[in-house]
């Protein structure tokens, strides 16, 4: 049983070279009390690291998926016990890494003449035009300048799944600053948003428009909107403290007073945000996982992720599609993807954050391998990204939830191995 500061039997392999990443997961249980996680990284197509350790749940007395002699998989201990090791096709809430995801729905739906990234959004939901937002574009809504981060009234957690009652809310909702002028992380608008406009483009859901054009054609064990027959898969997620940093491995991050000031202040636009479900949503609850939240309700595996980034910039030698060999994005596609639409202080984050087309990009806020990447972390601990340079997808998932949104330090010591092993290589 993996505790908190444990030495764990990480399972999986690392190709020859990339044993520092190894080395990093399985000392991300050490020195900073992971509980449970995968890690999987595609290089040039093919998968050259993939690592799996720990717990499907973070507490040791969490119930297990299944009683011994219980066949049900039914209710909310059905997402993993404390006692059953993480496997290989273990699956996890990512949070808002479903953003990156999410996000190449309206890429991809542009690329194939379906939908105007410079158009109004009022275009395709002529309701969004109300209180103010007749001017928001499609790429004001992927690069978060819509100015709807928060809502005035917040949604309990049954009516932000119902399909209805969320992209009302926006539609209705009055900008907190004039679209296009400045950006904010909408952290949980985003999902009715997106999901909304891409309803109106496609007539489908965009759980379903990811499970048919994505998921299934590259073979993903990938979901916006969990199937019931996929629920024991599916690892538990709690929030857990972060350990004590020991002096050699420096001091411990906080973070800073401004930031710390805005997540206690309830009037701020940072506690707003993140209050736009209020209360607070039990993300075990299958009623929840089954739910098409593309702001921060899928659930993938490490492997789906890798693949998926690894998909976008370039083909899978082994992808069940005939587009492109398995490749997603086309090169205008990948660099509108990756192209700096907002940048500067983030009025939700408090911090300085960089933005694409739907993906936070390389910046001080949110280190990725360099200076093009592009992905998404999950407020808590996930990442997945892609260099296009590195020609690398990556992927790290976890089931201990800590503070923080953007840089968690279980993620970034995986990611600076990933460079040292690249840098190596190159050698």
């Amino acid at each position: 049983m993996a505790g908190v500061g444990s030495v764990v039997d990480v399972q999986g392999t690392a190709a020859d070279g990339f044993e520092p990443v190894r080395d990093a997961f399985a000392a991300n249980f050490t020195r900073h009390g992971e509980r449970g996680a995968a890690m999987v990284l595609y290089r040039e197509g093919e998968k050259v690291v993939d690592l799996w350790g720990g717990t499907k749940a973070p507490d040791p007395k969490a119930p297990d998926t299944k009683a011994p002699d219980d066949d049900s998989e039914s209710g909310p201990e059905a997402s993993g016990g404390g006692r059953e090791p993480w496997t290989q096709d273990t699956a996890q809430v990512v949070r808002s890494v479903t953003k990156g995801v999410a996000a190449a729905v309206p890429l991809l739906l542009h690329q194939r003449g379906q939908l105007d990234l410079d158009g109004r959004v009022s275009t395709y939901w002529p309701e969004f035009k109300a209180a103010g937002k007749e001017r928001v574009l499609v790429r004001h809504l992927l690069a978060h300048r819509t100015g709807v981060p928060v809502l005035d009234t917040p949604l309990t957690p049954a009516e932000a799944v119902d399909g209805i009652s969320g992209p009302r809310a926006v539609a209705a909702q009055r900008p907190v600053w004039e679209p296009g002028t400045a950006h904010g992380y909408h952290a949980q608008t985003y999902s009715w948003l997106l999901s909304e406009l891409v309803r109106r483009v496609t007539g489908r859901t965009i759980g379903r428009w990811i499970a048919e054009e994505i998921a299934r054609p590259l073979g993903l064990d990938l979901w916006l909107g969990l199937p019931e027959e996929q629920r024991g898969r599916v690892g538990r997620i709690a929030a857990v403290e972060a350990l004590a940093a020991p002096a050699a491995h420096g001091p411990r991050i906080r973070p800073k007073r401004s930031v710390a000031e805005a997540y206690r202040d309830p009037e701020s636009l940072t506690r707003r945000a993140f209050a736009a479900i209020t209360p607070v949503p039990d993300e075990n609850d299958p009623a929840y996982l089954a739910a098409e939240l593309p702001a921060s309700g899928g659930v993938a595996t490490a492997e789906a992720l890798a693949r998926f980034y690894a998909a976008l910039i370039g083909p899978l030698p082994s992808a069940r599609t005939a587009r492109s060999g398995g490749r997603l994005f086309a090169p205008a596609t990948l660099t509108m993807a990756r192209t700096e639409e907002s940048a500067g202080p983030d009025r939700v984050l408090v911090v300085g954050t960089r933005y694409g087309l739907g993906y936070m990009l390389h910046g001080p806020a949110c280190p990725l391998l360099g200076p093009g990447s592009f992905g998404h972390p999950g407020r808590g601990g996930s990442l997945a990204f892609a260099d296009p340079e590195a020609r690398i997808g990556f992927a790290y998932v976890t089931n201990g939830m800590r503070r923080g949104v953007t840089a968690d330090p279980r993620a970034q010591a995986l990611v600076r191995a990933v460079r040292t092993s690249l840098a190596a290589r190159e050698a």
